[in-house]
C-alpha cells in the first residue's frame, strides 16, 4: 500500500472511529434522559462500554481509530491539505483541526489506559494527573484570565459547527451523488448543529465559572448535557440533543465513506 493510500485509509478509519464514539455518547445520553445516573461524556461512556460483552475489543478498535483520527487532524492542520490558507480565517480553522487532533489523541491515550490498567486504577491515575496539572495551572495569579481564553476555543468551535450545519458547507468535501446526499444532508446538518450547541455550552460554563473555576472538575460534555437536563422539560431537551449527537455520528460515518481525502 502506498503512502497516499495509507493516509486515505488512516483518515477514513479516523472518521469512522469518531462516528462510533459519538454513537456511544448519543446512546448513553439518550438513556440518561430516562435515568440521570447513566454516563453522558466520552470518558465515562468508554468506561461503560468496557463492561459490555466484547467491550475490550470494541474499545481497542476505538483506540486505534482515535489515534488514526488524531494523526489525520494534525496532518490536515500542518500540511493544509484542504487549502484553508494562511489568512486569519484559514489559520483559525487549522488551529481548530490541530486542537481536535490533540484532544482526540489524549482521549485515545485515556482509552488505552483503560485497556491496559483496568477501569478503576486507570481512571484514578488519569484523573489524578489531570487534577494535579489543573490545580497547578489554576494556582497562577491570573488563572481566571486563562480560563476565559480557553473558553474561546469551544465557543469558536461551537459557532463554526452551527454555521457549517446551517449552510451545509460540508457538502463541498463530499464525493456522493444527490441520491445519497438527500439523506446525508439533513442528518449531517442536525448533527453538526447539535454538537455546536454542546461546545458553546462548554464555553459558557467556563466563562460563567470565571475565577470560581474548580480545578478538580473542569466542565466538559457531561456538564453541558447535565445543564440541558436541568432545564424545564430537561428530559425531553436531553433526548433531542442525544438524537442530535447520534446524527453527528451518522455525519462522521458519511465522512468515512464519501469525504474527499486530499493528501497533497
Amino acid at each position: 500500500m502506498s503512502t497516499q493510500q495509507s493516509l486515505i485509509a488512516l483518515a477514513r478509519g479516523g472518521y469512522a472511529a469518531r462516528g462510533v464514539l459519538y454513537l456511544i455518547i448519543g446512546i448513553f445520553a439518550l438513556l440518561a434522559a430516562l435515568d440521570s445516573t447513566k454516563p453522558k461524556d466520552s470518558e465515562k461512556s468508554l468506561e461503560a462500554l468496557l463492561s459490555q460483552p466484547f467491550g475490550y475489543v470494541l474499545v481497542a478498535l476505538v483506540v486505534i481509530g482515535l489515534f488514526a483520527y488524531a494523526v489525520w487532524r494534525v496532518f490536515q492542520a500542518v500540511r493544509d491539505v484542504d487549502h484553508h490558507g494562511k489568512r486569519f480565517k484559514g489559520l483559525v480553522i487549522r488551529a481548530g483541526l490541530l486542537a481536535g487532533g490533540l484532544f482526540n489523541g489524549g482521549l485515545a491515550f485515556f482509552a488505552l489506559g483503560l485497556l491496559i490498567s483496568g477501569i478503576r486504577r486507570s481512571g484514578d491515575s488519569q484523573g489524578g494527573q489531570t487534577r494535579d496539572l489543573l490545580a497547578h495551572v489554576l494556582s497562577w495569579e491570573e488563572s481566571n484570565l486563562l480560563v476565559y481564553l480557553i473558553a474561546i476555543v469551544p465557543l469558536g468551535v461551537g459557532i463554526a459547527h452551527i454555521i457549517k450545519g446551517w449552510k451545509a458547507s460540508f457538502e463541498k468535501y463530499f464525493e456522493a451523488d444527490e441520491e445519497v446526499m438527500q439523506y446525508v444532508r439533513p442528518v449531517s446538518r442536525l448533527g453538526l448543529m447539535a454538537r455546536g450547541v454542546v461546545f458553546i455550552e462548554i464555553g459558557l460554563l467556563l466563562i460563567l465559572s470565571g475565577s470560581n473555576y474548580q480545578a478538580l472538575h473542569p466542565p466538559g460534555m457531561k456538564d453541558a448535557l447535565d445543564a440541558l437536563q436541568n432545564l424545564p422539560a430537561g428530559g425531553l431537551v436531553l433526548m433531542l440533543m442525544a438524537l442530535g449527537l447520534i446524527a453527528f455520528s451518522v455525519y462522521s460515518f458519511a465522512e468515512a465513506a464519501w469525504r474527499k481525502i486530499n493528501v497533497m
